[in-house]
Formats: C-alpha cells, sequence, structure tokens
C-alpha cells in the first residue's frame, strides 16, 4: 500500500514539477493526486470507518488553510479594485538609482508581511514600470523584488503561505515567528542588496509618465479608507485570534466582511453596472481560485501519506541518515528553490510531531524561515519569482547568473543570523 502512494505522490509530484512542458494546469494535477492517495488507502486500509474518520479530521483543518488564503485574497483583490496601494506607490518620487533600489526592496519586504509575497511582487512590478523604462535595470530591481517579497513573508504569519500553515497548524505562533524571524529575514535581504547598492549607480531611465495627471485620471472613491481599512483587517487576524482563541481563518473573514459592507456603502449612489468593478463579488471572480485547489490536492495527498505512516517512517529514516536537524531543514529550504515549497512544509509537518516538538520549537522557526526564503534560489522557486518572470520575461538563465548566488549569501547569512540569536541570545 506504502509504495502505491509514494508512486502516485511521485507521479504526481512530477506533473506538477513539468506543468509548463506539459501544458497542464497544476491544480487539477494536485487534486487527482491526493484523492488517489485517500482511494488507495481506503481500498487497502482495510477498516473504512476509522479512514472516514481520518479524512474528516484531515479535511477539517484543511479547510481552516483554504478559507483563510480564500478571505485573504478577496481583502487583498478589494483594496486593490480601489486603487487602494496608490497610497504607498504614488509617494515613490527618486530618481537615484540606489536610493529607490532601497525604497522599492525594503517596501516590498514589509508590505509581503502584510499582504503575501505573490500579490505584493505584482503590485511592485506594476510599479517598476512607472518608474523605469530601461528593461535591463528594471530587471535587476526585479531581481530584488524577488528576494525581498520571499525575505518579507517569512517571518509574518500572514506574509507566505508555508508560514500561514505552520501557525494554522499551531507549529508557531504570530508573536513568537515575528520576533525571532524579523531580523533574520532583514539579513536576507539588506545582505544581497548591499551588493546591488555598489554595482548600481547613477540615475533610473524613467517613462514619461505624468504623475498627478494618473493619479486624478486613476483615483477611486474610498481609496484611501479601503487601503486603511484592509491592511487593518489583515493585521487583526493575529489579535483576534490571540483574544478570542478562535482559528485564524474566523478572523480573516470577519475582516472581509466588515471591508465587505464598507465597500458596498462607499458605491451605494451607483447603479448595478458601474458599481460592479468595486464589489466583493468581482473580487471573487478575480482571486486565483486554481491556486486555492492546488493547495488543496497537495495537503490531502500529504494527509494521505501521513495517515499511512509514511511520513513518520520517512522522518526516522532522515535522522538516523543525517542525524542533524538543522542540516536537515536547511536543506528542506534550499531543496525549495526546485520543489515547491507547500507540499515540502506540508510534509514536514506530518513527519514531526507536535507532542515531541512543540510549538515555537527551533525547527518549525527555521522551517518558517528557509522554506520562505529558500526559493529565491531560483526564479521558478516561489510564487513570487513565477509572478516575476512572467511579467518581465526574465530568463531562468539570467536570474540564475545575476541573482542565484546572491540569494543563496542572502539565504545563507540570514540563516547564520538566526542561529546566533538563537544560541547566543
Amino acid at each position: 500500500m506504502e509504495t502505491i502512494i509514494i508512486s502516485i505522490f511521485a507521479l504526481g509530484y512530477l506533473g506538477i514539477a513539468f506543468e509548463h512542458p506539459l501544458k497542464i494546469n497544476k491544480a487539477p494535477m494536485a487534486l487527482l493526486t491526493g484523492i488517489l492517495c485517500w482511494v488507495v488507502l481506503f481500498l487497502y486500509g482495510g477498516q473504512p470507518a476509522e479512514e472516514t474518520t481520518e479524512l474528516s479530521h484531515h479535511f477539517a483543518k484543511i479547510a481552516e488553510i483554504l478559507f483563510f488564503l480564500l478571505g485573504a485574497m478577496t481583502i487583498v483583490e478589494l483594496v486593490d479594485s480601489h486603487q487602494g496601494f496608490k497610497v504607498i506607490t504614488n509617494r515613490i518620487t527618486t530618481k537615484d538609482t540606489r536610493k529607490l533600489l532601497w525604497i522599492i526592496s525594503l517596501v516590498t519586504f514589509f508590505l509581503s508581511a502584510v499582504l503575501d509575497n505573490l500579490t505584493t511582487s505584482i503590485v511592485m512590478i506594476s510599479l517598476l514600470r512607472r518608474l523605469i523604462h530601461d528593461d535591463t535595470q528594471r530587471k535587476f530591481f526585479a531581481g530584488m523584488v524577488i528576494i525581498a517579497a520571499n525575505a518579507g513573508g517569512a517571518w509574518s504569519p500572514i506574509g507566505d503561505v508555508t508560514t500561514t500553515m505552520l501557525w494554522i497548524g499551531g507549529q508557531v505562533t504570530a508573536v513568537n515567528i515575528v520576533k525571532e524571524l524579523f531580523i533574520p529575514s532583514l539579513v536576507c535581504l539588506v545582505v544581497p542588496l548591499l551588493y546591488l547598492s555598489f554595482k548600481l549607480k547613477g540615475q533610473i531611465q524613467q517613462n514619461a509618465y505624468n504623475r498627478d495627471a494618473a493619479f486624478v485620471e486613476e483615483d477611486v472613491k474610498g481609496s484611501k479608507l479601503m487601503f486603511f481599512v484592509g491592511v487593518g483587517a489583515l493585521l487583526f487576524v493575529p489579535i483576534f485570534k490571540t483574544i478570542t482563541h478562535m482559528p485564524p481563518y474566523m478572523g480573516m473573514l470577519l475582516g472581509l466582511g466588515v471591508l465587505w459592507i464598507i465597500s458596498e456603502f462607499i458605491h451605494a449612489d451607483k447603479d448595478e453596472e458601474a458599481k460592479k468593478p468595486y464589489t466583493a463579488i468581482h473580487a471573487l471572480s478575480k482571486i486565483d481560485t486554481s491556486s486555492i485547489l492546488f493547495f488543496m490536492g497537495i495537503l490531502v495527498a500529504i494527509s494521505a501519506m501521513e495517515t499511512s505512516g509514511i511520513l513518520t517512517n520517512f522522518a526516522t529514516s532522515m535522522n538516523n541518515w543525517i542525524g542533524n536537524q538543522d542540516i536537515i531543514v536547511t536543506a528542506i529550504g534550499l531543496i525549495s528553490a526546485v520543489i515547491d515549497n507547500v507540499p515540502l512544509v506540508a510534509a514536514s509537518m506530518g513527519m514531526y510531531d507536535l507532542a515531541t516538538y512543540l510549538p515555537d520549537a527551533k525547527i518549525w522557526e527555521m522551517m518558517a524561515y528557509c522554506a520562505g526564503t529558500g526559493g529565491s534560489v531560483l526564479i521558478i522557486g516561489s510564487a513570487a519569482g513565477v509572478a516575476v518572470m512572467g511579467m518581465e520575461k526574465i530568463d531562468f538563465i539570467w536570474y540564475l547568473k545575476k541573482f542565484s548566488l546572491l540569494a543563496m549569501l542572502g539565504y545563507f547569512s540570514g540563516l547564520a543570523a538566526y542561529l546566533m540569536i538563537y544560541h547566543f541570545i
């Protein structure tokens, strides 16, 4: 039985990894993999009643993650539809290359912690297209956006889907993950940033763009209100969980409900057709539903492997073979540059028991950092990287030559910072 499940998962994973050559979306591959793993478990497990109980238990935990992501994505889309992010982007006016590089990187770093690395990278690339005309010059900024977005998402419970999974699963707590990973994540960004600061000089080449005219032309009623309420709703989720002890998705859906009602009041004087682009219904139609279904399929497959005991046996084998958990987690982070970090973290959550490795243990903090930032080593290693690659047509080999070593240097620098803080402070 275990051999069949592993074979199905391996074939499904290959299908996901070669999504572009096969021209098949990774979501149906993940769904098929997850369901087939459970089919084998039911057919060969011998105890359908117990398997049904296990399946229901796992789906309850998976649903928490999916509803959390659904609420977060809808809030971000609502803010974006109201041009809310212009509160930040329209205030960046410098033409100095080094100064702009630092501003863009730091804004991306902190914005990613509040939104997520994928959405932030899209927002920042859209901004860069307004600011920089030269394609080659813009690519260097885009490369730093990838590193900054992934580093910023790692230290926040709502900034990266893997950190969110660990937070919702109870492996980390919101305050502790911010406290422990903020400095390592910042180091991960600053080290490559310092190198590029010496390499890039002079003034940026700007498009002919009238900022004031564009701001007036594209201004949407209630944009500032929607931005501050939307960001406030996202930041309120960890506070809501701490005060009420309710699951995070409840706080996220509460924030969505409040923002939804505000958007309705803002455009109450418009007819249905005019206010349609600014409604939550329209925002729901724009969210990346295929990504949510992909997460679901992967988590269903991982739950089948956890129930069958495969992950426990694999963890035992890794501990016996490698021995050092720091090396294991570091390797997982680097592997996430090649293999999607969602199934890697999901598998790790199943491999290591919370009864043995308590919440906020070193292994979980390192896992959040390594899985979140390791994907920057290759442009295909993170959702942010793939998005930037598509938007800016950045070649895989170009990023490999120009940014992979920089990203790896930042990765190990941040990891060293974490280990020093952990051992000495």
